[in-house]
Order: C-alpha cells, then structure tokens, then sequence
C-alpha cells in the first residue's frame, strides 16, 4: 500500500479496515522520505523528479523481493493499492516491473512522466487485474492520464478497469472498495 504525498503509512494502512483480506494478509506500507516520493506532480518531466522518483522506485522493489523471498510468495500473492502520488508509483513501479500479480489499484493516479516513455515498460501481466478509478474533475489528476494510462497496461496484458466518477473529489470512493473487494475476494473484475 502506497500513500500520497503529504501522508503516511500509518494513513494508508487505515483503508484496510475496508478491505476483504484474510487472515493471514501480510499489509506492507512503506514511508516515503518527508512524506512525499518525488518532488514535483507526476505530469512534469521526469527527469525533475530525480532521483525521488529512482529512489522510491528503488524501495518498492526492495520492498517487493523481500516480501516474496521472506514470505516464499509468488507475484501472484502480491497486490499493490496507491492512493494520489502513491497511485501514480505504485502504476509506474508495476508497468517497469510488469508480472502476474493478485492486483494492482490504482486511485487517482496514473503513469509518471510530462510524457509516458513505454519503453520504460514491458508486456508480462497475464492478465492480471488493474483498476484505475478517478473522481474527472480531479484537480490533481487530468482524467485524459488515467485513460492512457489504462490503455497501455491494457498493452502490456492486464485486464484493465478504469472509472472515472462524475463531479468527484480526490479521494477514495466506496465503489472503489467494492471494486478491490471484488478482486481480492474472486481475483476478477
């Protein structure tokens, strides 16, 4: 789990008193550095949210081979849920570092970069469920960024679900519980 700029782990970690998780769910939720992963939005170059952006990218993929290695998961026991900057990482992390994984939630977020570089990304997903959902009006995410961004992890084998809510605010809606509720529950949209 992986929180906006401004918050914390201990913050992002509250949605999972919402989630359909057992048992024996292990939550991992890292804390960025000042509490922010990069320096600026995620629409400029990224070259000016160097080396936030390496360095955070850097600490999910440590984060991601320990918990697979200590716990003997497998990718596909694995999902990733961001919120605002967290979103846009965890998108950006999981596209560079594309598996079958259990699920990847993306709330108002999207791919990193003024443009998207698709070369920084490779097919190898199977399948797995991606969900992008996004108030339209989001003063911090432009909805045209959440669409492509769907699209592309659509081109590189995810079964995509993007949603765009009407008049929404940034933040997180209950229809996007019931979304994740629903993959994590069946492994399907």
């Amino acid at each position: 789990m992986v929180h906006g700029r401004g918050a914390d782990a201990a913050s992002i970690l509250t949605l999972a008193d919402y989630l359909s998780t057992g048992e024996e769910t292990i939550l991992a939720a890292p804390d960025a550095t000042g509490n922010t992963w990069y320096p600026f939005p995620f629409i400029y170059p990224v070259e000016m949210n160097q080396p936030g952006l390496d360095s955070a990218l850097e600490l999910l993929k440590n984060l991601t081979e320990s918990l697979m290695s200590g716990y003997g998961l497998s990718s596909r026991q694995i999902c990733f849920l961001g919120f605002s900057q967290g979103a846009c990482l965890a998108a950006e992390f999981t596209a560079r570092n594309s598996a079958q994984y259990g699920g990847v939630f993306i709330l108002s977020g999207g791919l990193i970069g003024k443009e998207i570089n698709r070369a920084n990304y490779s097919s190898g997903f199977n399948g797995t469920p991606v969900f992008l959902g996004c108030g339209d009006t989001d003063f911090h995410i432009p909805k045209e960024r959440v669409i492509e961004s769907g699209k592309i992890f659509e081109e590189l084998g995810a079964d995509v679900k993007t949603v765009l809510y009407p008049n929404a605010p940034h933040s997180v809606f209950d229809d996007e519980i019931n979304i994740i509720n629903k993959v994590l529950t069946t492994g399907r949209f």
